[in-house]
């Protein structure tokens, strides 16, 4: 039993992706040692990034995203590594295992990567999400070494720590804060209030505001844009570019976070990430990771193949649906 094994079988699965399931349609694969495979064997982020450099196109106004996703296991009640956690699929707080990924985006060819990756559970680490995202950060700027120009973040990770490292690495961030965030937009008065209560002209609208974040290092100075979505919805992105960007451009900029929800359905929808149902932690690890490189493999096949991972993944039915309508095991009948 090796990775191949277990990548393939979430390769290949349609629907069901138990060790039960893998053990009843494999003819040398018991279920114990299936289940001892997963316990022994350790994949790390590294190997994500071992399969993915050779097939990733580095570009100097490239991006790198940060998001999390949650693992769906509101049903389960004795996997550890599950806690509860905001879901935004869901909506709400629902009982999960939190994932950490980087997405490297390349604009020009308009390719995206899933490079990096953390399992959030601070009861055994203690680190938070932005820390998990700092960490990533650093390892693609100093061991990977990418050539990248922006990077993208949720508001979860709008933290004074994080923007200042990116823009101590001389990055360009852009980054929704929440409504509640205190800035001065005043540079004679420097009092601070929440951005909800900001008064906006037609010229900034366009523009942009050159504000400062409470507790940020005095001096520092950033450009505030309100981005209204809808009737019910404005976002307000900051940025420490200095090449005087507009609203348009924050839009723009802002635009291409989606790519890494792309991946993350993508990841649910194809590999089964969260369908595990093993209790052990070491497990869970493993087949996230897995399912992570089954993902790099299919975001690499669908390329060449010129389409996508979801028709990757429905075309291994296509043999099966032709033979069985030709010569269906199942007949229909009617009284």
């Amino acid at each position: 039993m090796t990775r191949i094994d277990y990548g393939q079988f979430l390769l290949s699965s349609q629907v069901n992706y138990t060790l039960t399931y893998f053990a009843d349609h494999s003819e040398k694969h018991t279920h114990d040692f299936l289940n001892r495979y997963l316990r022994q064997d350790e994949i790390t982020p590294s190997l994500v990034w071992d399969n993915v450099k050779s097939d990733l196109i580095p570009d100097d106004n490239g991006y790198l995203l940060f998001d999390d996703t949650v693992l769906d296991k509101n049903h389960s009640f004795k996997i550890q590594g599950v806690r509860r956690q905001w879901s935004g699929n869901a909506g709400q707080v629902i009982k999960g295992i939190g994932v950490v990924t980087c997405v490297y985006v390349n604009p020009t060819c308009n390719r995206f990567w899933i490079i990096d990756f953390r399992i959030y559970n601070p009861d055994t680490d203690g680190k938070k999400k932005p820390d998990h995202v700092s960490e990533m950060l650093h390892n693609a700027i100093v061991h990977k070494r990418l050539a990248f120009r922006t990077v993208l973040m949720d508001s979860w990770y709008a933290s004074k720590a994080l923007m200042l490292q990116i823009d101590a690495a001389n990055k360009i961030f852009f980054c929704p804060l929440k409504t509640n965030r205190l800035v001065c937009d005043d540079l004679e008065t420097k009092e601070h209030h929440p951005l909800s209560q900001l008064v906006w002209t037609d010229a900034q609208a366009q523009q942009g505001k050159r504000v400062h974040l409470k507790d940020f290092p005095k001096g520092c100075y950033l450009s505030l844009f309100r981005l209204p979505l809808s009737a019910e919805r404005t976002d307000y992105v900051v940025t420490n570019a200095t090449s005087q960007p507009t609203a348009s451009d924050a839009q723009q900029a802002c635009a291409v976070r989606w790519k890494i929800e792309q991946a993350h359905r993508e990841l649910k929808q194809t590999t089964g990430i969260e369908k595990c149902q093993c209790r052990n932690e070491r497990m869970q690890r493993n087949h996230i990771g897995c399912a992570i490189l089954v993902w790099v493999r299919l975001n690499a096949l669908a390329h060449q193949a010129k389409t996508t991972i979801y028709q990757l993944k429905q075309g291994l039915l296509d043999d099966y649906l032709k033979q069985q309508l030709k010569n269906p095991k199942l007949t229909f009948a009617l009284a």
